[in-house]
């Protein structure tokens, strides 16, 4: 019988930034619970750092004080060895976004530099048993508002600010010193803490002070941005859980559920004091980019013991006794109460001085606002989703201005923020439900799919208009079936002027609804993408992915879109000002089989599948699935140099991937 491996016991603990927020509250516990465990507490007291917090650990004689920077390799270096060192807890970082926009250099050089140093210092002495890094969920970027699955641990890493793009860096290191030096690291992400001990900078505490002086809480922007929120001693609890029973070369997520807009939090707190928060809350100016959301899935880490105790109203109450009895305990926090701190760009005297601080000259600033398309911007929906991304991606390559779209598809007023804050040529819309992990989700959250699918694309359509506007909507050809007038192999596709004959999943009839009413709209491009395939094998929303690691395929001729040549010609249509209905696929079609013998042919000789028909099909599937050809011939009349489909495929997918 197989049994689960005893659990890990340090003997001498390095907790970097131990005299910050979340480390000294870890230090505490590992004091309070193990008292054979010997602590060292390395904390070079920057001014988010406090050696108050440390004061319950002072009277064990097993904890041990040490001021010092972790960029200090002489000094990490002999604390291993002096003190026979065979853990280490890396809390150590500059945190606060809002400071990383004006600073940056700072951050890269406390969270990437010094995580290089702690990392090669294993390396050299060899005596480490565990390296535990403390990172972030914003290393993931920001999550869909309308996903109800969070990210999960081999999610891919999109940071959008300099603090969690260091963060992310320094995984990066801690993960390649893993797989080249064999160090025995384990990485966690942790959504928002708060609670006692941290520094006012942060919403929670920073709210809480300004109203316990009686003074406006500022608010970035509209306040919509979600957070999920956990208590200071629930996040201690988890990394204890993690120090002994978490898995080497493992990554866990510390995260929970239960999310709240930052209005909601302020105004749990106005309602605390008795406050009126139309009275006291005060909207600012937004930070430079602001993620909408950050969700993770907390399934993991629960395997291994864990859970959250504490509720949002019994830890915001806590924190709030604390600070009201030590107002005092960060001394003048004055500076640190401020919306966000402000770094002028313009009037600064000394050109020389400014580059040296902070990296770059007036000079070169104009350069980049000038360099690339002067004529375009195009305002983005859908970041996290694969169309939008390959969008940036080639926004990015063809120097094109652009940004993505902060606010929700049915929230009218945010999205007029966006475009006005972002001023845009162009929108692309490629944000929609479709499914997790296929449209099957769709049959039991159909509310869900109605919201975004119809009310948001119609929403963001009238807007558009109402600013004139075009907007570029990513559709589906998913809204037809073969019939008597377009019988399976007869080469008679459907045509863009077509009615919808297609009703066999929720979320095929969303998107036919919502056609026909965006027609409606003459500033809209509708675009229908069909079974999109890409040069990305690795990506499970491929097509051809999907279908390789299928146990049994149907096979059935269909129309598909190739994005490595569809989504630049998007972007044509786009500078052509094109509107109206696109039927966006390849010409032509082509089977499951085909599509398999060429995988075989190109990338696996030994890759076998077997067939079977619809009605086993039907077996295994919730909603019935669209099979249809589309007439692309609009399409290639505007691109005469638009590829077959079996074309398409070989020259954009197999060919690049070939395996010789």
């Amino acid at each position: 019988m197989s049994s689960e491996p005893a659990p890990y016991e340090p003997k001498n603990i390095l907790i970097t930034g131990a005299a910050g927020f979340i480390a000294s509250h870890v230090t505490t516990r590992l004091i309070n619970n193990y008292p054979g465990y010997k602590i060292v507490a390395l904390d070079k007291l920057d001014y988010c750092s406090n050696i108050k917090n440390l004061h319950p650990c002072r009277a064990s004689g097993n904890f041990k004080f040490v001021k010092g920077d972790i960029a200090c390799a002489d000094l990490v270096n002999h604390l291993l060895i002096a003190e026979d060192i065979d853990t280490i807890m890396h809390f150590a970082a500059q945190t606060h976004v809002d400071n990383s926009f004006g600073n940056s250099l700072e951050f890269t050089y406390n969270n990437i530099y010094g995580t290089n140093v702690l990392l090669e210092a294993c390396k050299v002495t060899q005596q480490i048993k565990r390296f535990i890094h403390v990172s972030t969920d914003e290393v993931y970027g920001e999550t869909e508002l309308e996903s109800v699955i969070g990210n999960h641990e081999a999610s891919q890493l999109l940071p959008t600010n300099p603090y969690s793009a260091t963060k992310a860096g320094a995984e990066m290191l801690v993960m390649a010193y893993h797989r080249s030096s064999c160090l025995p690291t384990i990485t966690t992400r942790g959504n928002n803490v708060y609670g006692p001990n941290q520094y006012p900078e942060k919403l929670i505490p920073k709210f809480i002070l300004l109203a316990m002086k009686g003074e406006k809480l500022p608010i970035h922007g509209n306040g919509s941005n979600v957070r999920s929120y956990l208590y200071c001693e629930d996040v201690a609890e988890a990394f204890d859980v993690i120090l002994h029973k978490g898995v080497i070369g493992h990554v866990y997520n510390i995260g929970t559920q239960k999310e709240r807009r930052v209005l909601d939090v302020a105004e749990d707190i106005c309602k605390l004091f008795g406050l009126d928060p139309e009275e006291v809350i005060d909207f600012v100016q937004d930070r430079p980019f602001n993620d909408q959301r950050y969700f993770l899935d907390d399934q993991k880490l629960k395997k291994l013991g864990w859970e959250e105790r504490t509720p949002w109203e019994e830890g915001l109450k806590k924190t709030i006794d604390w600070y009201t009895k030590k107002p005092d305990w960060w001394g003048d926090v004055s500076a640190a109460l401020h919306p966000h701190p402000h770094i002028s760009v313009v009037n600064h005297s000394n050109d020389n001085e400014w580059s040296f601080k902070y990296g770059y000259t007036r000079f070169s600033r104009a350069y980049s606002e000038l360099s690339g398309s002067s004529r375009l911007k195009f305002l983005i929906y859908g970041n996290t989703g694969w169309i939008g991304g390959l969008l940036g991606k080639l926004c990015n390559e063809e120097r094109i201005p652009f940004e993505y779209g902060r606010g929700r598809l049915e929230d009218r007023k945010s999205l007029l923020e966006d475009i006005r804050r972002v001023r845009p040529t162009h929108v692309f819309n490629a944000a929609g439900v479709t499914g997790r992990p296929n449209v099957d989700w769709c049959e039991s959250h159909k509310v869900e799919t109605i919201r975004t699918n119809v009310i948001g694309t119609l929403t963001l359509a009238d807007i558009c208009k109402e600013e004139g506007l075009l907007m570029m909507n990513f559709a589906t050809g998913c809204i037809y079936e073969y019939d008597k007038e377009h019988p399976q192999g007869s080469g008679i596709g459907f045509k863009e002027e077509d009615k919808p004959n297609f009703i066999g999943s929720f979320y095929s009839k969303t998107k036919a609804m919502v056609e026909e009413l965006l027609e409606e709209y003459e500033n809209v491009c509708i675009l229908r993408v069909r079974m999109p395939i890409s040069s990305d094998l690795s990506n499970p929303r491929n097509f051809i992915t999907k279908i390789t690691r299928y146990n049994k395929v149907v096979n059935i001729p269909n129309s598909m879109t190739v994005l490595d040549e569809l989504l630049p010609i998007s972007i044509e249509m786009a500078k052509r000002n094109l509107t109206g209905m696109w039927n966006f696929t390849n010409p032509g079609v082509i089977s499951h089989n085909e599509v398999l013998e060429m995988y075989r042919d190109h990338i696996d000789p030994q890759f076998k599948w077997e067939n079977f028909d619809i009605e086993e099909q039907a077996k295994v599937i919730v909603a019935p699935r669209s099979n249809n050809e589309m007439d692309a011939s609009k399409l290639k009349k505007e691109f005469p140099g638009l590829l077959s489909i079996k074309d398409s495929i070989i020259k954009y997918v197999f060919e690049p991937n070939k395996r010789t």
